[in-house]
């Protein structure tokens, strides 16, 4: 179990440094903010299930959380 939350740690931290490099590269606005927004993505969700064992709760709020995510990613993609 601990030696998950370290992986799970270290996997964050490569993320976040993945997010600070995307930052800096000189790539269209529109493919930057997608790609930070699917690193946002699998840094939530492994924060939501890992962390706050959202693995082992009820399939309706696995699924909620979920679909909120995807809601909040379209609504900043359109706009």
């Amino acid at each position: 179990m601990k030696k998950e939350l370290t992986y799970t740690f270290a996997l964050l931290l490569l993320l976040t440094f993945a997010t600070f490099l995307i930052v800096n590269l000189p790539l269209d606005y529109f493919i930057k903010k997608c790609l930070i927004l699917a690193l946002f993505s699998v840094k939530f969700l492994l924060v939501a299930f890992q962390f706050m064992e959202l693995k082992k709760a009820h399939s309706f709020w696995k699924i909620s959380t979920i679909t909120i995510l995807i809601i909040i990613n379209l609504i900043i993609i359109i706009s």
